[in-house]
């Protein structure tokens, strides 16, 4: 392995045993112990590798480079330090880590940038302690709202307040100014699917994050008995969802990519072997990179299944619990990333982000983009989660000659 494959991963590994589960794989939540050691320790590193460092209020980590020339235009990288329980090694502290060895050898190699370079470890992005995701970027971004975690508890009915003040940090002060020197930010992080491994590639330029739409789907019927109930007389709740479940993932099939839709829930009542359904719950997820395409699958869709528990007999109830727009890349750092990814030939692909990252909140504020690395077999959350040396080394190339471009250029 060269250095750069060395060196990244000695500090995944590193970075990995602040939260490393007995149960398998990491499991660090926001302002738990783990996650406070995890901060604490990349502030000592950054701190031996001659970034300033500093946090915010609610715990956002930052490493600084200042700009010799243009101190106030801040191009940033980095990601989330929090993970999933029993996650990987890989999710969202492998672009933290990149971050780091970016800077840090192009400060080695150039000397100090014109614009200021700065690494993020974002306080949280899962959701996985408390209900409620990008805490870190969103407070970055003015998003997040005091009221919005106030009553809000973990699974083991510790308030997110409480855990906060614990690990030492409060709220922002939403009256204060948001930052207006950040002129870019760039996010690497690992694919969480398997289009680049496919394909032989070994970076992803981002031009978008889908938008979702996420319903729960409920069919009224009635419940009755199996034998005695022939199948002309039946309002079989089973039969309706069936069908409609078909008529949603044919109608997906026929749109193709990439517009993706999942049944991943369903529950049915009484749920016995001996009586007709009368009750049948199945959650819906769908996502574009198009917000008007978006809109005419959910439509149709919709309208498919209003007439499919009409002629079963049926009733139904649906509810859009999520609503969120696409989220576009920023053109011209996109067009950074693939030159240069073309000038020092590293294979990469222009595709689109199925899953959510920080980089859809930290678009809405500044503008934003993402590269990808392989995940062998599209696996993630997972402690079988895995982007081989070779593509994690080639990830951070990528990375380091766009912040070239970015923070040394004029």
């Amino acid at each position: 392995m060269d250095a750069i494959q060395t060196d990244t991963i000695r500090l995944i590994e590193w970075l990995s045993q602040f939260g490393n589960d007995p149960k398998g794989g990491v499991s660090r939540l926001l302002y738990t112990e783990e996650w406070v050691d995890a901060q604490r320790a990349l502030e000592q590193y950054m701190q031996e590798e001659g970034f300033t460092t500093y946090y915010d209020e609610i715990g956002n980590l930052y490493g600084r480079l200042e700009g010799s020339q243009y101190p106030d235009e801040t191009i940033v990288s980095g990601s989330h330090v929090d993970t999933v329980r029993n996650g990987g090694k890989y999710d969202g502290q492998y672009g933290i880590i990149a971050a780091i060895m970016a800077m840090k050898a192009l400060r080695q190699e150039h000397g100090e940038p014109l614009r200021t370079l700065e690494v993020v470890s974002f306080a949280e992005e899962e959701g996985s302690r408390f209900p409620y995701t990008f805490w870190g970027s969103k407070n970055l971004a003015g998003m997040a709202k005091k009221e919005d975690v106030q009553e809000i508890q973990d699974f083991n009915g510790v308030p997110f307040v409480d855990a906060m003040k614990q690990a030492g940090f409060g709220f922002r002060d939403e009256s204060s100014t948001l930052r207006s020197d950040i002129k870019a930010f760039v996010e690497l992080h690992i694919e969480q699917g398997s289009v680049l491994e496919h394909e032989q590639l070994s970076v992803g330029v981002v031009h978008s994050i889908v938008g979702q739409r996420r319903f729960t789907i409920e069919i009224h019927g009635e419940a009755n008995h199996a034998g005695t109930t022939p199948m002309g007389y039946r309002k079989d709740a089973v039969h309706a969802a069936g069908r409609m479940i078909q008529q949603i993932l044919d109608l997906a099939q026929a749109y193709g990519d990439p517009l993706v839709s999942t049944v991943g829930k369903i529950d049915v009542k009484p749920n016995v072997v001996n009586v007709v359904p009368g009750n049948a719950l199945f959650t819906l997820d769908i996502r574009h990179t198009d917000k008007k395409e978006l809109i005419r699958f959910t439509d149709e869709v919709t309208e498919l299944m209003k007439r499919t528990a009409e002629s079963l007999g049926v009733e139904i109830t649906i509810d859009m619990w999520m609503d969120e727009d696409p989220v576009p890349m920023n053109a011209e750092i996109i067009q950074v990333l693939e030159k240069q990814c073309e000038k020092h030939h590293i294979p990469f692909k222009l595709m689109h982000s199925g899953a959510g990252h920080d980089s859809q909140i930290m678009a809405k504020f500044v503008p934003t983009a993402m590269l990808f690395v392989p995940s062998r077999k599209g696996i993630s959350h997972n402690p079988e989660e895995y982007t081989s040396p070779e593509h994690l080394a080639d990830g951070i190339r990528a990375l380091t000659y766009a912040l070239y471009e970015l923070a040394y250029e004029a």
